[in-house]
């Protein structure tokens, strides 16, 4: 399917899909905001090699672009004594998706590890999950709730399926969601704002426009 978007972030964005005009709706997004570091969190989903890093399993290009802006977010929320999480997507032999996607971040191999840009500090807690979505089955929301998380930035790939996903589990769960432009990333573009107007419509997320730009205090 061929698409292209004309425009962006206004009312007269659209995406041309086999010849057919699509008006897209606008995608509301903030230039800056300050989070209360004792009741937010940031969480990395599954910045692991075989999604980032050339001869990875399933790498996502355009990820290579968000490791700079997660990072200075991530040095920033530790200076702040903000929580950090991360998830590891996880899969195991027999896998069901592994009929979906192939072979990919088998438990122990090189393909499963964060990349050595992002590796998690001592007073990190990483997640290990099997789904896309960040808390099924795993002890993530009692984490955050133990330690009074009200908000979450979230950041990593891919845009429209592990962050997405745990974006509204989040959300229906009633944590306030974050999002950072620079800082997910999707196999395309049309997934990627596919992605980001579920967040922001559905699920009332807030988009910032840079990693930069969110503050902490």
């Amino acid at each position: 399917m061929f698409y292209r978007f004309k425009t962006l972030f206004n009312n007269n964005m659209v995406v041309i899909i086999r010849g057919l005009r699509v008006e897209v709706p606008e995608i509301s997004v903030i230039d800056s905001v300050k989070l209360p570091s004792s009741e937010t969190a940031v969480i990395v989903v599954d910045m692991q090699n075989d999604f980032v890093k050339p001869g990875g399993k399933l790498v996502v290009p355009s990820t290579i672009n968000t490791i700079e802006p997660i990072k200075r977010l991530l040095d920033k929320a530790r200076r702040s004594g903000v929580k950090i999480f991360y998830t590891m997507d996880t899969h195991y032999d027999n896998d069901p998706e592994y009929a979906i996607w192939g072979e990919h971040v088998r438990y122990g191999s090189w393909g499963w590890e964060i990349i050595d840009e992002l590796k998690p500090s001592e007073k990190d807690i990483v997640v290990i999950k099997t789904r896309y979505d960040g808390f099924y089955g795993t002890p993530l929301d009692d984490l955050l709730r133990v330690y009074g998380i009200k908000n979450l930035v979230i950041t990593g790939s891919v845009a429209n399926i592990c962050v997405l996903h745990t974006a509204a589990s989040a959300a229906l769960r009633w944590y306030k969601i974050y999002v950072p432009m620079d800082g997910i990333s999707a196999l395309n573009e049309f997934d990627y704002y596919v992605a980001l107007r579920q967040i922001s419509f559905l699920y009332r997320g807030v988009i910032v426009r840079s990693s930069d730009t969110i503050e902490f205090y």
